[in-house]
């Protein structure tokens, strides 16, 4: 029987590119009855399928149309149409304006559109937009990263909620989405135009009065353990890295900040 809690488990978490044993950025999120892919950055299709069927994806959920959170789209279409596990079809798919559009270009290169809409229910994101998928509410709010982008916050039915920033500078619609949920997914990949540095990520999680901080997307310029250090500064809660394979659960602890910790070796 499919367990409901509440967990994500980080797929890859590479930037800008894909690393040997770390794709760029995507997540597994399970609960409430059902599964979704959260950004499906370059090399995550291969790391989702050692935790779920490809037709057993519930639905997915895209927060930009920048490759390193978004290629593995086009490969997922074929796994959909072509792997003979017969999935239930169309799947929902949460993207910004333009995303059927975006793929269908890639699939075809020429004046034929290709038929995206046999793999995928297209769903474009606006600031504010909630989607029901099974037992979880999704909650999507424009963030600031250069072109249109969206950050996620996800609850069941417990009461658990998770948040995803996706690719964005500090913003005040993030800390609104954050504000108290349990588990805060943050980007670190650089203090720069579009993107959150690791202080930052801590800074954004304190304001939010988040109850657990994940660090992703953390630039080469800092180590994982150094991006952790440097969010403690401003952050006293529950601290870890986003190690490709780490599966987090999201539970109601106490929001009382707690000691800061580097995330131990990742198991698959």
């Amino acid at each position: 029987m499919f367990d409901a809690s509440l967990r994500i488990t980080v797929l890859g978490s590479a930037t800008p590119f894909a690393r040997p044993g770390n794709p760029c950025s995507g997540h597994l999120v399970e609960g409430g009855g059902v599964r979704v892919w959260v950004d499906a950055g370059s090399g995550t299709l291969a790391e989702l399928q050692r935790y779920v069927a490809v037709g057993d994806v519930d639905a997915v959920w895209i927060s930009h149309l920048h490759a390193d959170h978004s290629a593995d789209l086009l490969t997922f279409y074929y796994a959909l149409l072509y792997s003979g596990l017969e999935p239930s079809l169309p799947v929902p798919l949460f993207g910004p304006v333009g995303i059927a559009d975006r793929l269908a270009g890639f699939l075809t290169n020429g004046s034929a559109r290709s038929p995206v809409e046999s793999a995928f229910a297209v769903e474009e994101l606006c600031d504010g937009h909630v989607a029901r998928v099974g037992g979880l509410t999704l909650t999507s709010r424009a963030v600031e990263h250069g072109l249109p982008a969206f950050a996620l916050r996800v609850e069941d039915e417990e009461g658990r909620s998770l948040v995803y920033s996706g690719d964005c500078e500090p913003c005040p619609s993030l800390v609104e989405l954050t504000r108290d949920c349990d588990l805060f997914v943050c980007e670190a990949d650089g203090e720069v135009p579009g993107h959150h540095s690791a202080a930052q990520a801590g800074r954004s999680a304190a304001q939010a009065g988040a109850g657990r901080l994940v660090l992703t997307h953390v630039g080469s310029a800092v180590t994982p353990e150094d991006a952790v250090a440097l969010a403690a500064e401003a952050y006293a809660g529950d601290i870890a890295h986003a190690d490709p394979g780490r599966r987090f659960d999201v539970t109601r602890r106490s929001r009382t900040p707690g000691r800061t910790t580097t995330s131990p070796a990742s198991s698959r």
